[in-house]
């Protein structure tokens, strides 16, 4: 680790915190979005979020790019928000943010100063996602009850926290340069933001239960 990497660092998060902030944006103006939008609006997220993944390694993915994204992501969260809001009310919600930001800043400390290189959790992690997107898409057609949301959940949960400790961990271990920072801080924006709506899922499904 070097100054080049303390530095970098600093940018990653400070375009991260920006693009919460654009996606904050977003969710105000979700609001205002007429509810027939909103499908086009998700198949747009996911075609940008292929496209970033699959030219991650040609550099494309810019500042534009990035604001973009977050901020129509913010825009197809209002219903979720909205659900969790009316469901759990917007105190827990905001509580939820507060312990998810809690959660980030301590997985970060951890994957900056352990000595450790982590790349090893690259496959897993990767492996472990698409097994999740299999398992999510066959709950989606086969219903497989409140316990399996649960699992899932709690899986999820566990996944992207791995996913913020090898991210941060990489920026140290990895020789980055300022062209990455967009990605590197979607890579982060898309890991916090899992992991906020797997927490309020996890409180909501506690919620119900009682």
């Amino acid at each position: 680790m070097n100054n080049t990497n303390q530095q970098l660092l600093g940018k990653v998060l400070s375009t991260f915190t920006l693009s919460l902030a654009f996606a904050c944006i977003g969710l105000w103006v979700g609001q205002y979005v007429p509810p027939a939008l909103f499908l086009p609006l998700v198949i747009l997220e996911f075609a940008m979020l292929l496209f970033a993944f699959f030219l991650r390694k040609a550099k494309k993915v810019g500042y534009f790019f990035l604001y973009l994204f977050t901020s129509i992501s913010g825009m197809t969260m209002y219903p979720a928000i909205s659900f969790y809001i009316s469901s759990i009310g917007a105190t827990t919600v905001l509580i939820i943010l507060g312990v998810t930001t809690l959660i980030f800043i301590a997985l970060s400390l951890y994957a900056w100063t352990t000595k450790r290189d982590l790349s090893f959790l690259g496959g897993i992690l990767f492996s472990a996602l698409l097994a999740l997107l299999l398992v999510w898409l066959l709950h989606v057609i086969f219903d497989f009850g409140s316990s399996a949301v649960l699992v899932i959940t709690i899986i999820s949960i566990i996944l992207f926290s791995g996913f913020i400790i090898y991210d941060i961990n990489q920026i140290k271990h990895r020789s980055f340069t300022k062209e990455d920072v967009p990605l590197l801080a979607l890579n982060l924006y898309i890991n916090f933001i899992n992991l906020f709506l797997d927490l309020l899922r996890l409180v909501n499904i506690f919620k119900n239960n009682d």
